[in-house]
């Protein structure tokens, strides 16, 4: 049987790896698998439009009665399920991916991405030609929905919403063309801030930048943040379910560090509490959570295993180095609105610049990178790989990731949504970071090349 769930839900290049037919079969087998109510919503890509309408002729051809939340972040349609009792929900996005990719997001009845085992289930419906179709006189019905005010209030009722207000923050927000910009900028301006934003028309192509928020491409924000006095600046990927966060200095933070601010704040209302995080997380959330009597859950990389691991054990906080905070309280889902709201409360509540809040967190150097490498070379390269490394520890949770004895790490690991391998490298000094990135770099591009010139 072929493999249809990555990382992160379907992904694919539209008109190429991705077709109607595809998403047609797909929602079908889904929604056979989920049952009746099922949400279904999309985010700006240009292709959305053409993939939604695919997916709901499928869920009506299983009978299934779909409720249109329209374009929407992705978080907003997980609210939008658990709070009115749908069996599912389906997500036509292919998330932080360039503008050719487009995806499905599938959602459970609790609004969190449904597990590997339920993926397992619906590829095989899939992979068998499709589930058995209902009668004619069991078509389903459409439902046009409104959901994102609910969403909003709710966002802002998880925080003290008076106490942000009394700050009067000046913030920067950049969704980057994508559709957090139709949910931010109100929450933010709703909490009182003073909101400059830039990249706020919804626009498929990302003209301004990648739709995946990075140091390396937010330098407009950066100048946004300092020319305009802002104490914050926030950069959402393209279907708002994550946010990176500059200080007042335009100095970008990767997600494991706002992630931590949030873990800080969090414990001290809930000492002893578990945080779930993936091991591609820096080691600043194991310290934070430590010094906070908490601990912490490692899982493999991927939201949908985090959120999976919060559902199950009962978490209530979950984050990623790539921006993505899951709020248990609100939802155990990445939302960068959400994170949005929580990183706006600390700095109301503490009264000093984010530059600040950051610098107090223990310092480590880190680098990331990716290696190009077709997908069916990802599994041989990876056992190939094990073998030729040479570290002080070496931990194959997912990937590999090699511990040296100077408490530097480096995590190697086929990504689950994208022909590449992902390098996350961290250590206390900048040089060692570069080089075992550098050398670990070089390793496996030569584990590739011998794969595809054996």
């Amino acid at each position: 049987m072929g493999k249809l769930f990555g990382t992160n839900g379907v992904r694919g290049v539209a008109n190429n790896e991705l077709t109607v037919e595809m998403i047609t079969r797909l929602a079908a087998s889904a929604g056979a698998f989920l049952g009746n109510g099922i949400a279904l919503g999309m985010d700006g890509r240009t292709t959305s439009p053409m993939f939604k309408r695919a997916a709901v002729s499928g869920l009506l051809s299983v009978g299934c009665s779909v409720y249109d939340v329209g374009m929407l972040p992705t978080p907003a349609l997980q609210f939008y399920v658990r709070r009115h009792g749908l069996n599912g929900g389906l997500m036509v996005t292919a998330s932080h991916n360039p503008p050719e990719f487009n995806g499905v997001k599938v959602m459970a009845c609790d609004g969190v991405e449904i597990s590997r085992e339920q993926e397992s289930e619906i590829e095989k419906t899939y992979f068998k030609g499709g589930p058995e179709l209902c009668p004619w006189n069991r078509i389903g019905r459409v439902r046009k929905e409104e959901p994102l005010e609910a969403y909003k209030e709710a966002v802002i009722g998880h925080v003290k919403s008076e106490v942000v207000k009394n700050a009067r923050l000046k913030v920067a927000l950049d969704p980057g063309n994508g559709v957090a910009a139709l949910t931010a900028p109100d929450i933010a301006r709703e909490l009182g801030c003073n909101v400059f934003t830039l990249n706020v028309n919804v626009d498929g192509r990302f003209p301004s930048r990648d739709s995946e928020p990075r140091p390396d491409n937010l330098s407009d924000l950066s100048s946004l943040v300092k020319s305009s006095g802002a104490d914050v600046g926030v950069a959402f990927d393209g279907d708002g379910d994550r946010s990176i966060f500059v200080d007042e200095k335009g100095e970008v933070h990767w997600g494991d560090r706002s992630f931590a601010l949030v873990a800080k704040e969090y414990l001290r209302e809930h000492e002893g509490a578990k945080v779930a995080t993936p091991v591609s997380s820096s080691r600043v959330i194991e310290d934070i959570v430590s010094e906070g009597g908490g601990e912490v859950v490692w899982t493999m990389v991927g939201s949908v295993v985090v959120s999976r691991r919060m559902v199950d054990d009962g978490v209530m906080l979950g984050g990623e180095e790539n921006g993505g905070i899951m709020y248990g309280p609100h939802l155990e889902a990445r939302d960068g609105s959400m994170a949005l709201a929580l990183i706006l409360e600390i700095m109301a509540k503490e009264e000093r610049p984010l530059s600040e809040l950051f610098g107090e967190l223990p310092q480590y150097e880190q680098m990331k990178d990716r290696v190009s490498c077709p997908h069916e070379l990802k599994e041989d390269a990876l056992n190939a790989l094990q073998e030729k490394v040479d570290a002080a520890r070496v931990e194959t949770m997912d990937g590999v990731k090699l511990w040296y004895d100077d408490g530097s790490w480096i995590l190697i690991r086929p990504s689950g949504t994208e022909p590449i391998f992902r390098l996350y490298a961290e250590s206390k000094k900048k040089e060692r970071v570069k080089e075992i990135l550098e050398g670990n770099k070089a390793l496996i591009e030569s584990v590739i090349e011998s794969l595809k010139y054996p």
